[in-house]
Parts: C-alpha cells; structure tokens; sequence
C-alpha cells in the first residue's frame, strides 16, 4: 500500500487559454465602420452642406442669444419644476385623501397631454381670460393688466415647461422617497423631529442617492425640448435658427448649426452628470469596493489554510 504525504505538494496542469474569435462580429463590425465612414464622406463633400454657411452662423451674435435663453429656460423651469415636483410628491405620499389625489390628478393630466399643446394653450391664455387681475372678493378694490402684456412667448415657455416637467420629476422624487427605509422616518420622530423636519433632514437627504441620476436625464431632456419654443417664437436656439434661414433660405446649415450647438451642451451636461452622479454615490460606491476587498481577502484566507 502507497502512503502519499499531505503536505507534499500536487502540481496543476498547465491550462493555455486560445481567445474565442467570433468572425461574424468582426465582419459586421468592418462593415458598420465602412457605412460610418461613408455617410461621413458623403456629407463632407456635398455641396448642398454649404459648410462655409455653417460655419459663418456658428458663432453668429443671433445664435449666442438663443443659446443663453435656452440655457435660462433649462435652468429656470428644472429649478422650479424640481421644487414643485417635491411638494406634490410630498402630497402624493401624504395620507389626506384630498392632498394625494389633487397630487394624482396633476400628474395624470399633465403626463397625458402633449407638451407643444400645453405651451400652444399657455401662449394662447389671452382668448380664454383676456384679462388678469387680483384684488378682494366682492369688493371693487384690485388691479387688473391685459392678459398679452403678461403672458409673453418666453413666460409662456417657462410656465409650460415648468408645470409639465413637475408631473415627471414628482413620480422621480416620490420613488426615491420611498426608497429609504421606513425605519429612517420613524427613528427620526422618536427623537422628537416632526414630520417635516424628518422628511427634510432625514429622508430627502438619504433618497438623494435614487434621485439625482434620473434628474440629471429629466434636466437633459428638457434641454433638448425648449426647442419646442420654436412653435411659439420663445427666442431659443432654434427660434434664432429659423429666423435666420427665413431670410437666407440656408436651412440645412442653419440645422447643422443649431444640431452642432446642441451635441456641445448636451456633452458638457453629460459629462457634468457623469461625475456628479459619482459623487453622489461615493459612499454606496467605497462600501461596495470595501465589501469586495473584504470577500477577496476572506476567500484567499480559506484558500492559503487549505494549503
């Protein structure tokens, strides 16, 4: 009978990895770069481009100003239609039935109507009320103005666009709330907190995390919808742009120039929401590292004691 000592050690086979060649994907790979870079040629070299049009409008004094206003309306309706989307989700979640389907009524209407029909009514409030006015009830003391000299294109936009991008980012801020633990809520009241002050400095800080990403797609998408104001004449980039073709009739380069505008911003958003989401994140993300390295080092010790 043969004895084989444990601690002798057994060597392993040898094991050559051959890397998998998969020859139908390069194939398909060659041929979407070769229609890429046809489709690339063909517009370099059509004459119909105009590209000396292209880029003689690309930093034109009329295209800056429709920049800056579709920037300010980005800005101002994410601004204020964030912070009224906080309140109705607030109210969505709150168990008053009437808060909750005021709330619930909001979001159906304004998710199921169009966006260019809400900024097409908003621009046209004056046929409904010609005139605007505050003052005291069934007194004669108040103040009324023309309907028209309020309700501009640009305020027109703003109110659209607010009160439409509300609706969506309720439904976001509204799942990230109820993404944190039940538990957080009611640990925060038995220290005495209310319940505005738990919401405020326990839960919406911590619902962050869920939030922040799909905010910053909500932020983008509206961006790209403020083009929308075109329909109105709000004054943004590609109001500025059809201004322009309307006398020149270059309307393909004046596109290029508004689409070329658009890929630039949206980039530098994109990149902005890239870190800002790792930011948010840093802690989930060094506790998942942590877990890892903790799990790695577990498995090597088992390995190393079986040895």
């Amino acid at each position: 009978m043969t004895t084989v000592a444990m601690d002798t050690p057994v060597a392993s086979p040898t094991l050559k990895l051959a890397p998998r060649r998969h020859y139908l994907q390069i194939a398909a790979a060659v041929v979407v770069l070769l229609l890429a870079f046809l489709l690339a040629q063909s517009l370099a070299t059509n004459d119909n481009m105009q590209w000396h049009i292209v880029w003689q409008y690309l930093w034109d004094e009329q295209v800056g100003r429709g920049i800056v206003t579709t920037l300010l309306l980005t800005v101002l309706c994410m601004t204020m239609g964030t912070a009224l989307a906080t309140v109705l989700a607030v109210m969505r979640l709150s168990k008053n039935r009437v808060l909750s389907s005021v709330a619930f009524a909001y979001v159906w209407f304004f998710r199921g109507t169009p966006l260019l029909v809400q900024l097409i009514f908003w621009y046209n409030l004056a046929a409904l009320f010609p005139v605007l006015g505050i003052g005291i009830p069934f007194t004669s003391v108040g103040a009324s103005v023309s309907t028209n000299a309020v309700i501009t294109a640009f305020v027109a936009a703003v109110l659209g666009f607010t009160l439409n991008e509300a609706a969506y980012m309720s439904e976001i801020v509204r799942a990230g709330i109820q993404s944190v633990n039940i538990g957080q809520r009611e640990a925060a009241l038995s220290t005495g907190m209310t319940e505005s002050q738990s919401m405020r400095r326990i839960v919406l800080p911590q619902a962050m995390r869920v939030i922040v990403p799909p905010t910053a797609n909500q932020a983008i998408n509206l961006l790209k919808a403020t083009s929308l104001v075109a329909f109105i004449a709000g004054g943004d980039l590609l109001s500025a742009v059809q201004d322009i073709y309307a006398v020149n009739f270059a309307v393909i380069p004046l596109l290029v120039v508004a689409s070329i505008w658009y890929l630039v911003i949206v980039t530098v958003a994109s990149a902005g929401q890239y870190y800002l989401e790792r930011w948010v994140g840093r802690g989930v993300t060094n506790f998942s590292e942590a877990a890892v390295t903790d799990q790695i080092a577990s498995i090597e010790a088992r390995q190393g004691g079986a040895a």
